[in-house]
């Protein structure tokens, strides 16, 4: 049987409230989460917004050696479908920053450019094309740092919907980040699109989800903001996406990239201050379980 260490498995800070959206939530001090990732016996984790950790590289570096922690890299939500200077600007900064800190992968999603992600106005046919370039540069700029660059389906984004995930994947030959989560979401079953598209897998955020959430989000009845904040994210084995069936399907495809725990998660003022850490820990053992009844890769 395989063992836990067969999974190269990170955090993010967005599973301790850390959103880049103004008024997500309260956020705790980054000492306070990279701490207990280390707790938990994670050494690995995404950046998180702009401003949260360093910018610096030796300053990053220090603080995450600090929690014996490396970075793998981080989220990058930029629009691609337009104003494609700045986002190449944007897609430069970061991915100099992620290899001078040893990090491996760029994670892009296309922003509307409105704040959150409760609002999207439909693309058009130009709009797309500008889309498939911007991320086929980010692409390139990604690769002349050693990174590889990944879109991320994202709810509230301009590939949110099973229908766009597909358009994306025709008309670009960048890989995804498959986020479960967000994938369920948007109205995809992440383990379907793992099986129809096992060679474009290029990142993986696990989350879980309660459908009836999901639905209501999907459904226009619910903002994703609030749906957040009524536990729309639940840690691994609580929810509705069958995470067991995603890990042997990525697997057996070959994937060896990183999996990130990430659960979306707000704190609001009277939010207990060890929950995300307690969430992380139960999706933490889900993970394991699973690996464990895994063959042998």
């Amino acid at each position: 049987m395989t063992t836990q260490s067969d999974l190269r498995v990170a955090a993010a800070p967005i599973s301790w409230g850390v959103c880049e959206v103004p008024g997500w939530g309260r956020e705790l001090q980054a000492g306070t989460v990279l701490g207990e990732m280390a707790e938990l016996g994670i050494h690995a984790t995404e950046l998180g917004p702009p401003g949260y950790l360093p910018r610096e590289p030796a300053e990053l570096r220090a603080l995450l050696g600090t929690h014996d922690l490396r970075l793998i890299g981080g989220f990058l939500a930029i629009e691609l479908h337009t104003a494609q200077d700045a986002a190449l600007a944007a897609a430069e900064d970061s991915a100099a920053l992620f290899a001078a800190c040893g990090a491996e992968v760029l994670v892009v999603a296309a922003a509307t450019g409105l704040d959150g992600y409760d609002e999207r106005p439909a693309l058009t046919e130009d709009e797309w094309r500008t889309l498939f370039d911007t991320a086929g540069k980010i692409r390139d700029i990604a690769a002349t740092h050693g990174l590889r660059a990944v879109v991320h389906p994202h709810v509230g984004t301009h590939v949110e919907t099973e229908a766009e995930v597909e358009r994306f994947l025709a008309g670009s030959d960048v890989d995804l980040c498959l986020d479960t989560g967000h994938l369920l979401i948007g109205g995809t079953d992440p383990v379907a699109l793992a099986r129809r598209h096992p060679g474009r897998i290029g990142h993986l955020h696990l989350k879980d989800v309660r459908g009836e959430l999901a639905e209501a989000v999907r459904g226009g009845t619910m903002s994703y903001t609030e749906a957040v904040g009524k536990g729309l994210y639940s840690p691994l084995g609580d929810g509705d996406v069958d995470i067991e069936a995603l890990v042997r399907s990525v697997r057996q495809a070959g994937y060896d990239g990183w999996y990130v725990l990430e659960q979306d998660t707000a704190l609001g003022e009277s939010s207990p201050d060890d929950g995300p850490k307690k969430d992380a820990s139960r999706s933490l053992s889900y993970l394991h379980d699973i690996v464990s009844r895994l063959p042998i890769a």
